[in-house]
């Protein structure tokens, strides 16, 4: 049934806006990071990861938990539509398999997002004529901070499936994102779902604040994911069909 809910949920990213928001909106970060750091050169001194850090400053804090809930949103979107939900409940799988089907494709696109994202990294590196390629160590961070979406995108899934509003649970994403950079300021990072992506990616840092200290992070991630996943399915088997 798993098998069947995921080829359904990518159906609907055929030709969808999805994609296009994954390509267009880290551009954007992408520029003012760059921008700052050639702003900044005098102080930032250790080329990949100063750049670095001016990437994440901006993408982790304003973007990334928000893109993820615009892929939330959209996911949802055609559920809430007229009589579609209707349509959901009364399909013949499990809660379980509908909202991990989801899930799914939400970590598929952030991977794609994220792996895009170090690409206009290398890019914006070139442009500033640094030489080789980055460290491998800041490849492992953009994808160790990719982790985090399976906590995020757990509970955005969640709070696209109450909230008929495709804006409210962006706006929400944005505003745990702030939230989250004043918890990792304060080493509170791991009991905030929202701060794990600005753990995982490094941002704003030169050095591995998680160095030698992954498994928190990960029992973190698995904790949120399982905490947000359980009440998604209470709440689908609680939903009846609508008139």
């Amino acid at each position: 049934m798993l098998h069947l809910c995921i080829k359904a949920e990518n159906a609907k990213l055929r030709h969808s806006v999805i994609w296009l928001a994954a390509l267009l909106v880290p551009v954007i970060p992408a520029i003012m990071g760059t921008f700052n750091y050639l702003q900044n050169t005098d102080i930032l001194t250790g080329a990949w990861y100063s750049l670095w850090s001016q990437f994440t400053l901006f993408y982790s804090l304003l973007f990334y938990a928000p893109l993820i809930g615009v892929y939330c949103s959209y996911l949802w979107r055609l559920e809430h539509m007229n009589h579609n939900w209707n349509v959901l409940m009364t399909m013949p799988v499990s809660p379980a398999s509908i909202f991990a089907g989801k899930l799914v494709i939400i970590l598929k696109v952030t991977l794609f997002t994220q792996l895009w994202v170090y690409v206009l990294f290398v890019i914006g590196g070139k442009l500033v004529h640094f030489p080789g390629l980055p460290p491998l160590d800041i490849l492992l961070w953009t994808l160790r901070g990719t982790l985090a979406a399976i906590a995020i995108g757990t509970l955005q899934l969640l709070l696209s499936m109450c909230i008929r509003s495709f804006a409210i649970p962006i706006g929400i994403a944005l505003a745990g994102g702030c939230i989250g950079l004043v918890l990792s300021n304060l080493n509170m990072g791991l009991f905030w779902p929202y701060a794990l992506l600005m753990m995982g990616m490094n941002s704003n840092s030169y050095e591995d604040k998680m160095s030698g200290g992954l498994l928190p992070f990960l029992i973190s991630t698995l904790f949120f994911f399982l905490l947000f996943f359980g009440i998604s399915i209470y709440l689908l088997k609680k939903r009846d069909v609508k008139a």
